[in-house]
């Protein structure tokens, strides 16, 4: 059965709804999430409640670990971002409901490793990357700029990882090298290659930075990964975000461009 991979969505409720009306067009019928559900973004509650109607399972992102606990090392943007979120779990009035959110975000998991569509080989699933799964970034340029970093991170895979957390979807190989999507031929596909390990960052649902403001996620199948782009109402979430003095305006707009 091929798996929707979504990731880093950030209180971006208009762009997720996009994403999950395009897996279910696609009749892909089973979804997970590498986290960063919420942070960012003007709607964290809805995000919440539809990652859990409707994902298998997520993961912890370091966002959503702000939130639960503490947002250390954030930017003041970030940092006002996840105490507003915050404020608002708080406020809900149906204390069942507000309590199921909250038991929801502890038990998110670090780490999955679970079989691959066909059971072939075993994928493991981290927000930021396998040395540390929450809080490391793999960046594109990390091929080329540092070597070492990737040979330690590609130790640690057996033979696929799905990362997010960067927000700039592509593969990484053990080469070391990065493909973008739009390298990946005309169906924007990686496919598995006997004796290759490879990561593969699913790109992010609600905060694009690799200059395409679409929504980005990834369908895993048997034989490949394929990369996705989906169009949404920016204008809507961006209105949203500039509503709230406690989010900063550029968290809007930097939506337009991906960045």
């Amino acid at each position: 059965m091929p798996t929707a991979v979504i990731s880093d969505i950030h209180g971006n409720a208009e762009a997720l709804r996009s994403v999950l009306s395009d897996i279910d067009a696609r009749s892909v019928g089973r979804i997970i999430c590498l986290g960063d559900i919420i942070g960012y973004g003007p709607e964290p509650l809805q995000c919440v409640d539809l990652v859990r109607q409707r994902c298998e399972w997520s993961l912890m992102g370091n966002h959503d670990f702000g939130v639960l606990y503490e947002p250390t090392n954030f930017n003041p943007g970030a940092e006002s971002a996840a105490y507003w979120t915050r404020e608002q779990f708080d406020a809900e009035p149906d204390e069942a409901l507000r309590a199921e959110r909250y038991d929801f975000l502890g038990h998110l998991r670090v780490r999955v490793v679970e079989p691959a569509p066909g059971g072939q080989f075993p994928v493991l699933a981290v927000h930021g990357s396998p040395r540390r799964p929450i809080n490391e970034y793999i960046f594109p340029d990390d091929a080329m700029t540092s070597p070492d970093k990737l040979e330690s991170i590609f130790e640690r895979v057996d033979r696929l990882c799905l990362v997010g957390h960067t927000h700039q979807p592509g593969v990484f190989t053990d080469e070391p090298d990065f493909y973008p999507p739009a390298e990946l031929g005309e169906n924007r596909e990686y496919r598995f290659v006997d004796g290759e390990k490879a990561v593969i960052n699913v790109g992010s649902v609600g905060q694009p930075r690799d200059l395409d403001p679409r929504a980005s996620y990834a369908i895993l199948h048997e034989d490949r990964v394929e990369f996705v782009r989906v169009e949404y109402d920016i204008k809507k979430t961006a209105d949203q975000i500039k509503a709230i003095s406690e989010l900063h305006d550029w968290l809007g707009e930097r939506l337009y461009e991906g960045r």
